[in-house]
This record gives C-alpha cells, structure tokens and sequence, in this order.
C-alpha cells in the first residue's frame, strides 16, 4: 500500500487536500524497480488547471503503454502547501509513486502561458533540482521544456537542461532510448545532452552561444559543437488518426477547469489569424477520421463516467465531418443524457443549428470572437469574418431562442486607431439592436451582451511579432474608449463591459518575445517572492519592475519599440514550417489591409507543405 508524504494532519490543514493524494481512476500504478526510465510529468500551476490539459494525458498515456517507462504526473502545490513544504524541508513529490521528484529519471515540464514562469522555479527549487541548468549534476534528473511557449525557449534557457519542440508524439521515443542507452553505458549527463541534441527537434540550450550589438539586438546565435544542428526542426505528427490518443484520461477526484471527457477532433488551423501563434505553429491542420473520433468518444465516456464530452480544436467548424461526429454522439448518447460542448465556432447557420441541438439555448449563451470592432481593422488582422455575417449570426441566433451573447475583442492591435475602439461598442450595439427587432412576444426576456476586451501580445512566429506595445496608461486609456462609448448607446443596459490588466499584459510581452537575458529577471523576481503571477490576488507588478531594475534590464527593449524585419530574433534558430519570409509579408498586407484566403480556399504558401501531411497534401490530391 501506498505511503502518502503528507501526514493527516497537513492533509487537513490545507485546501483541497486531493490535489496531492493521487490514487484517482485511471492513474497508472507500476513498480518502480522494474522499469528502466522514471518520467516526471509536471504543469507548472495548481492540479485543478493542470489536470485539464490535454497534452499531459496524450503523454501520460503514450508513456505509460512502454513496459520501460513509468510515467507520472506533478502540479505547482498552491501557496499554503508551499509554505509548510519549506518549513518542514518536505521535498516536492509525484502523485502516483509519492516519490520525490529528485529520484526521477526526467522531470518534463509544459509551458502553456508565460505567466507561469515563476511557477517553473518553484518546482525545481521545491525538488531540491539547483534552478541554473549549468549547477546540475549526474544525480540531478533532465529538465525537459516543452509546448507552445517552448517556441521561444530563450527566456527560460537557464533552467533547462533541454528542451522539446513540437509535437509529443514524433521522437520522445527516440530520446527515451538514447536515455536507456547512455544509461546503460555510464555516459554523463553532458553525454547524454550533446547526443540529445542530434535529435530532430530537441534543442540543448547550453550547446548555444548568443552575441549582442551595442543596441541590445542580438549579433549572432549558434551552436558551440559543430556536430549540433544550427536550426531545430519542429517535429509534426502528419497522421492523426493513427495518433496515440488515451482512451482512458484520468478522473480527479475534485472538479477541475475541464470537468469532462476531451476529444481533440484536428490539430492545426487554415484560418491565418495573423494575431494568433496557435494557428501558425501548428500548421498544417490534421483531422482525425470520423470511425477513429467514434472509436475515441466511446472507449473514453466508457471509462470515466463523465457525462460531458468537449470536441476540441482551434476551429471546429472546419472539420470537414463534423455533423458526422455530434450527430452519432446525439444518437448513440441520447439515453445517457450525455451533454456536448463544442468551442470554437464561427458564426454560421451549421454552427448555430448544431449548437440548437447539443445545448439548452435557454440557459446557454453564444460566443463569438470578433477580435476587432471595426471591418477595417479585422482585415488587418486577418479575421476572415465580415460585419455582415456577425450580425446575420447574431440575428439567427436571437431567432433560434438565444438571447445571451459573448463578444471577444483585442485592444492595442497594430494601426488601431481611437475609431475602431469606439466601433468596438457600435458593434455590440447593432447585435442588441437585432434582438429587438424580434416581436417582443417573441423574445426569449432580456438581451445581455457581455463586451471582453484583452490586450494584444506579439508573439513568435505570427506576422504580428514586430509589433510594439505600449505603457499601461495607454491600454487603460483604450479601454476608457471602448467604456465611454458603450455607456452612450441607446441599448447600453443591454451591453456589460469587462477588461483585463494592463500590467500584465507588458510582463507577458516581455516573456513571449525576450531572449536569455530574460532569465535574470525571472529567476531574482522569483527570490523577491513571485509565484502564481497568471492568479490576480497573487499578481504584483511592482515586483517584477523592482527585478528589472535590479538586475539593470530594461522592460521598454521588449515591449516598447517596432522589431525591423532585418533583426535576428531570439527564436529565429527554429524552423516550424511557416517560413519568415512568408511572415513578413503577411506583416506587409497587414499594413495594406489586404486579407489572405484559408488554406482550403487557396494556398499561400506559408511552407507548412513542407510536413507533406493534412490539408497541404488534401489540396494537391
């Protein structure tokens, strides 16, 4: 029988103790001593967070079916636990084993949201893993990075022994072996490392050596060894069907942000937001064929339990069988009273007709993300969605029962202007104006639309990334816009407006496009006291200006000033298909205000076609 680390007397001390007890359905359990590999597998934030991501279950599963690996999982333990765990010099351990993470193999850590930076150095310091890379010893496990963040690895390079760029399921096996092999001939840890990074897509940071300009730019970049690749290829999984997928996900035993069973319809986007760094990073778009999605949603609804099943993409909508899957789930699931969730719709008649099926439209509310208020600046961004279809959505949505509507905005986009701030509160206006044009014995009672704005942040890899930011007075002076002239509508009673933080949204744009340097402040902002920055009654801006200052970097470098297309930036050593040339010219018709067609539409040849997989081999064919 297991032997838990926290007695119980911690255990009923702390808030939802079951965050760290482990034991839940579906959790693997093997023997330590006859496995050749221990892989720790870590989401740097608390359980509730981590247990709905689903790129941990894909790996927990796909490493948990080798006989030679034992894969188990670990979470940030919340501010209370933290403190004991200091005090009481109690090392941070794994749910399945209790083990101590330090007696790992590997301790593999997913990088979802920068804002969990300083949650990274927890884990590592509450391990007793030293934080610099370089202070590591043979009896230290291998810190593995990976997930979107990873793709500009450089602010977190000190902490990582290395890191893991693109998608799981292509060559972990491979690195797994290589860790076996040197194992078994004695190699050391640098060993293992430089022969690591021969591996498509692994990257060694301390392999690397940057040089800077005068100015702060960044002069060169490349490998120390010259039998270490000078670019890192993102590793694709082409076929998803053949996919590994878990057909039983873990059950926690509390609720957690994603309380249902999650299946992942395609992989990709042909939309080309030229905001969103998803939609370029993992290009092509991949589906899974529909006997396989079946398969799927019927092995998993069959061994949790869970009476709610979320089909999950960047766009649902472009599921080519997408009324094939909700119509079996409907079917084959209407006696059990299974609930479907379906994110990531546009507004269309198929969108709203499935949504009439698989939800109370009486209690339920519509989501639409139209980014920018104005047509002008959607088209410089690339939304692909007219004013005209907004409104004939919206309009059919009011008919089809629904009366509860969620608009999705970004302020500080690139050649905004105070017109299309206003045009933000116009919009929302003329979508209320459609619900009141129905009868009023025919309303579904009050109209509520929920206005959200939230900053834009450059990031790497989208045509956006030269972008520059700007102060926090001025994000909060554009959302005063966006407030004042909705107060000002004839329907304002209708229209609720919420807005996010300015000063998180600086730090976020510091992290997503900084470069080693970075590391600095991170690492002294985590010794002044930072954890849990992406959780508001954690969050203090002040700090983290107080570890730039100390350590004498200035925030302004990386947020303040327009990148010049020629500058070397810090993620430029990674090839992730979309060529940079195609970039920069999406950043030039940004400019110009031109659209770019979905790749089913026409392709424009980004470079994913380079993967020979998914719609850029559906549009040869």
């Amino acid at each position: 029988m297991r032997k838990l680390t926290l007695s119980d007397e911690i255990l009923l001390s702390i808030e939802k103790p079951a965050r760290y007890i482990g034991g839940e359905v579906n959790s693997v359990m093997k023997k330590k001593d006859e496995v050749a590999i221990r892989f720790a597998m870590c989401f740097p934030d608390v359980y509730e967070i981590g247990m709905s991501h689903l790129g941990i279950q894909i790996l927990y599963d796909m490493f948990n079916r080798r006989e030679d690996v034992w894969c188990e999982r670990v979470y940030s333990p919340w501010v209370d636990l933290d403190k004991i765990m200091r005090e009481q010099g109690i090392p941070l351990f794994a749910l399945e084993s209790q083990d101590s993470i330090r007696e790992f193999d590997f301790l593999g850590i997913t990088l979802q949201y920068e804002m969990c930076y300083t949650n990274v150095l927890q884990i590592l310091d509450l391990s007793g893993i030293p934080l610099p890379a370089e202070e590591r010893g043979d009896d230290c496990p291998i810190v593995i990075g990976g997930g979107p963040c990873a793709y500009n690895p450089e602010p977190l390079a000190a902490f990582f022994d290395l890191f893991y760029i693109g998608e799981g399921e292509t060559v972990y096996d491979e690195l797994l072996d290589l860790y076996k092999t040197c194992k078994k001939e004695g190699a050391s840890r640098k060993d293992f490392l430089r022969r690591a990074a021969r591996i498509p897509g692994i990257y060694v940071p301390s392999l690397y050596e940057a040089t800077y300009n005068e100015d702060g730019t960044i002069a060169s970049f490349a490998p120390i060894c010259p039998d270490v690749p000078a670019v890192i290829e993102k590793q694709v999984q082409t076929d998803m069907t053949d996919a590994p997928y878990p057909d039983a996900p873990i059950v926690p035993f509390i609720k957690v942000t994603q309380d249902r069973v999650v299946l992942e319809i395609q992989r990709g986007c042909i939309r080309g937001c030229r905001f969103c760094q998803a939609g370029m990073i993992y290009r092509p778009l991949r589906q899974r064929s529909l006997d396989c999605l079946k398969e799927h949603a019927d092995r998993m609804l069959a061994s949790t339990g869970h009476e709610e099943i979320s089909l999950s993409s960047l766009s649902s909508s472009d599921h080519s069988e997408l009324p094939g899957i909700v119509n079996y789930l409907i079917d084959r699931y209407q006696d059990e009273k299974i609930n479907i969730s379906l994110p990531s719709l546009r507004i269309d008649a198929f969108s709203l007709d499935v949504m009439s099926k698989v939800q109370d439209v009486r209690k339920s509310s519509l989501t639409f993300a139209p980014e920018a208020g104005s047509q002008r600046l959607r088209d410089v961004i690339n939304k692909g969605l007219t004013e005209e279809v907004i409104l004939q959505g919206a309009d059919e949505a009011f008919h089809g029962g629904w009366n509860k509507v969620k608009l999705y905005f970004m302020l500080g986009l690139p050649t905004e202007t105070e017109e299309d701030r206003k045009e933000i509160a116009h919009l929302a206006e003329r979508i209320a104006e459609k619900y009141y044009e129905i009868p009023k014995d025919q309303r579904n009672g009050k109209c509520q639309i929920t206005v959200s704005t939230s900053f834009f942040v450059p990031k790497p890899f989208t045509p956006l990334q030269w972008a520059k930011m700007f102060e926090p007075g001025d994000y909060l002076g554009f959302a005063k816009t966006v407030n004042h002239e909705i107060k000002a509508m004839l329907n304002q009673k209708s229209i609720r407006y919420n807005w996010h933080h300015a000063d998180v949204t600086l730090l976020e744009g510091a992290f997503a496009r900084g470069d080693r340097r970075i590391s600095d402040v991170i690492l002294e902002a985590y010794r002044l006291g930072a954890l849990y920055d992406a959780w508001t009654e954690y969050w203090d801006y002040d700090r983290w200006l107080q570890a730039f200052e100390n350590v004498g970097i200035d925030m302004d470098f990386y947020t303040m000033r327009e990148r010049a297309l020629d500058e070397i930036l810090p993620w430029d050593f990674i090839r992730i298909g979309v060529t940079k040339d195609f970039l920069k010219k999406e950043w030039q018709k940004a400019h110009e205000e031109r659209v770019t067609p979905n790749c089913r539409e026409k392709c424009s040849g980004c470079g994913a076609a380079a993967y020979r997989g998914g719609v850029c081999t559906a549009r040869r064919a």
